[in-house]
């Protein structure tokens, strides 16, 4: 049976999150926005409540094109906020759109998303070598000084802990437990990114 990190629940979609998409390196900018809102989401919830909610996010959010959310206006706002497939906080639908015209910015100024947000880990992930849950801080001085960066260009929901689950969720950080099978697994796939730069996980 295989060894995983003592968070991950039973059900199919996070077992399946856990399994092939935390913690793996991301070079996406269309992915990489999602996460950052559903981390977003998450403020005040569990992270199973937003993962069941992913694929109607996705839909609602026309495949979280930053593009297009940028340009939502107050009707599609009162839409989404009478979409039960998401979560109805205006604060954080708001939010969303004024992200996306944030990273829109971002984009232009460094050509991608990606290229801005892996100078925070100087262009590699970090390992870390957690042996339990306990051990894992809930922020870092890299997240602390990402939410600063963030918020001086505009964003919002992007506070130091939500932007380590961030860091956590995109690979920016492996902070699989040392025990667990993907530790290892992330590990050998992150030392293949480092041999080739041209190797992008997703």
């Amino acid at each position: 049976m295989k060894q995983r990190c003592k968070w991950v629940g039973k059900t199919k979609n996070e077992l399946n999150y856990h399994d092939k998409e935390w913690g793996v390196p991301v070079h996406n900018d269309t992915l990489l926005f999602e996460f950052l809102i559903l981390e977003g989401a998450q403020a005040g919830l569990s992270w199973s409540t937003v993962l069941n909610k992913r694929k109607e996010y996705i839909k609602a959010f026309d495949g979280f094109n930053t593009v297009k959310i940028a340009r939502y206006d107050n009707n599609k706002i009162l839409e989404l906020l009478n979409n039960p497939g998401i979560v109805r906080n205006r604060l954080k639908v708001e939010s969303s759109v004024k992200n996306a015209r944030a990273f829109i910015k971002v984009k232009n100024e460094y050509g991608s998303f990606d290229s801005y947000i892996w100078r925070f880990m100087g262009g590699h992930p970090k390992v870390n070598h957690w042996k339990n849950m306990k051990q894992i801080p809930a922020q870092t001085d890299e997240s602390e000084a990402l939410s600063r960066d963030l918020k001086k260009r505009g964003f919002s929901f992007v506070g130091p802990t939500i932007c380590y689950a961030f860091m956590q969720a995109v690979g920016l950080v492996n902070d699989h437990t040392t025990d667990c099978f993907r530790w290892h697994e992330i590990c050998a796939r992150n030392r293949r990114l480092v041999r080739n730069p041209d190797y992008h996980s997703r």
